[in-house]
């Protein structure tokens, strides 16, 4: 396990982000801001360039542990990745339907509460996921904690900028706040609790799916006005440093 106080320090600054994303004035206008569409890139690069690969490693766990074949296990793992993608793409499929319905009928460009509070219990499960992957995951080396706190701040910065965009109100009265406190307890869990090779890799395989949901959902629609050559700078560089890292480790 990394220092703790290394990890609650990644924690506080995930903590930041929650809280501080309303101040942030440069993220909020249109077009995009490019730093938001650099955010998504480093994202999108993470997961395929370290979750992908490293759910292959688990499903030879998952082989191990229950005595599946390969391609069985190989079939789980990836499902359970499937799985945090369509979940995070229902939640903002009835954001967007419950948005709809309130303009047509009260004329508020806002979701109703009850589905607005789902989404951000969805969060912070998905958050509490990542706080407490900080002290436990496959690469325990100080650049592979490194790049897993860059990449996922960046996520978070996306996928904050968009929680509030659905209702500032609610996000900034009490939203934020219930992130900030899933973050903490997420990385209190891990301290104390460490889970079998099996459950990481589900963890693993879940975040991975919710992360592609939300960073897509965010970067593609047209009325985003996003930016795609920020976009490809955040993978491009965020990928020339996983493969700095693999080829130093070689």
């Amino acid at each position: 396990m990394t220092a703790p106080f290394v990890t609650g320090l990644m924690a506080l600054a995930f903590c930041a982000v929650h809280v501080f994303i309303g101040r942030l004035r440069q993220l909020h206008r249109t077009p995009r801001s490019r730093w938001l569409s650099f955010a998504g890139g480093v994202a999108v690069a993470y997961v395929f360039l370290h979750i992908l690969p490293e759910l292959a490693a688990h499903a030879i766990t998952f082989e191990q542990a229950i005595g599946w074949r390969t391609a069985v296990a190989e079939g789980w793992v990836y499902t359970l990745a499937l799985g945090g993608l369509v979940l995070f793409y229902g939640l903002e499929r009835a954001l967007s339907v419950s948005r709809g319905d309130r303009r047509a009928e009260e004329g508020r460009d806002r979701p109703a509460h009850g589905i607005f509070w789902l989404h951000i219990a969805a969060s912070s499960t998905l958050i509490a996921i990542i706080a407490y992957l900080l002290n436990h995951r496959e690469d325990g080396s100080a650049i592979g904690l490194a790049l897993f706190f860059a990449a996922m701040i960046l996520h978070l910065l996306t996928a904050d900028y968009g929680a509030r965009s659905d209702h500032p109100e609610l996000y900034d009265a009490r939203g934020r706040w219930v992130l900030a406190a899933a973050t903490l307890g997420g990385w209190a869990l891990g301290l104390v609790v460490e889970l079998p090779d099996i459950a990481i890799g589900g963890l693993f395989a879940f975040v991975g799916g919710a992360i592609v949901l939300v960073v897509l959902k965010e970067e593609l629609p047209q009325e985003r006005e996003s930016y795609f050559l920020p976009f490809l700078g955040g993978a491009a560089i965020y990928a020339a440093l996983v493969l700095a890292e693999l080829t130093l480790i070689a």
